[in-house]
């Protein structure tokens, strides 16, 4: 121990005081900002060699025909935008269906009844354990035509029993993680089943569960982009038609990825201020 504070006590004073302004200088704003724009310039710098190397004419002044154009009667939306309109709707009404699918599905899953923990437990393994493509095809071709389902009811009811069986993971987890006084203290006040879940478990359980839940809405729009293989003239459809049209490859997809990521980020952001508001209440 003498020997520890020795050569503590040998250390110079103006080094000490060196090595401490040294690390508060990388904890400065500062230090972070010119570090952010030093990555920034050297992303610029790797992507602009890499297109100018490919070799590829890029004719990105083509692109905004096909997002928006202005004519005599006004603006007038392109396909790229019309594409992005339906994907924003399949994915709308996937995300609400998937939501209640998962939620029935886990609430089986912690039921007393031995069908309905079957039940669960045969859709969940089927859905999580074949691929989304084969379950659209199997929908759209061989349940479609029984049932009446048009192709965007189909690419819907693929997409939310698909991202359903794995909202009932995220759900089930959430309401498993609850301690289980929660329980006990709703009995004792006399509350029945659906009480106790409407009022004491699912408004806990929301709260842990809302991250894992957005990541589960990104996958879904992102995933949606696979509605086009029945041809529904989604983001990616249109995208495929503008390129087979004009040969306009990378401009178009780069535009398309643009778009999916503006989505994704503006659901992120939503999603961000609601978690705050919920720890907040």
């Amino acid at each position: 121990m003498a020997k520890k504070l020795n050569k503590s006590l040998m250390v110079p004073p103006e080094h000490s005081r060196e090595k401490t302004s040294w690390k508060n200088l990388h904890r400065t704003p500062l230090a972070d900002v010119i570090q952010f724009f030093l990555l920034v310039l050297l992303c610029v710098w790797f992507f602009s060699v890499s297109f100018r190397e490919s070799g590829y004419n890029w004719q990105w002044y083509q692109v905004p025909q096909y997002i928006i154009t202005l004519d005599e009667n006004g603006f007038v939306a392109g396909p790229l935008l019309l594409g992005l309109f339906v994907t924003l709707k399949i994915s709308a009404v996937s995300l609400v269906l998937a939501f209640g699918i998962g939620m029935v599905t886990a609430l089986l899953q912690l039921s007393q009844s031995f069908v309905g923990r079957i039940t669960a437990r045969v859709y969940l393994e089927i859905i999580r354990n074949t691929p989304l493509l084969i379950q659209l095809f199997f929908i759209y071709f061989i349940m479609g035509p029984t049932l009446g389902l048009n192709r965007f009811f189909s690419a819907v009811l693929a997409l939310s029993l698909f991202e359903g069986a794995y909202t009932a993971e995220i759900i089930r987890s959430g309401i498993v993680s609850l301690h289980r006084g929660q329980w006990e203290a709703s009995h004792s006040l006399g509350m029945n089943i659906f009480d106790t879940y409407r009022f004491v478990i699912l408004p806990q359980a929301f709260r842990r569960i809302l991250p894992p839940l957005a990541s589960q809405a990104i996958s879904l729009v992102k995933d949606s982009a696979l509605v086009s293989t029945i041809a529904i003239y989604d983001l990616t459809m249109q995208a495929q038609a503008i390129i087979a049209e004009t040969f306009l490859t990378f401009e178009i997809w780069f535009t398309v990825a643009l778009m999916y990521l503006c989505i994704t980020i503006t659901l992120s952001l939503v999603v961000n201020r609601l978690q705050k508001k919920t720890v907040v209440a």
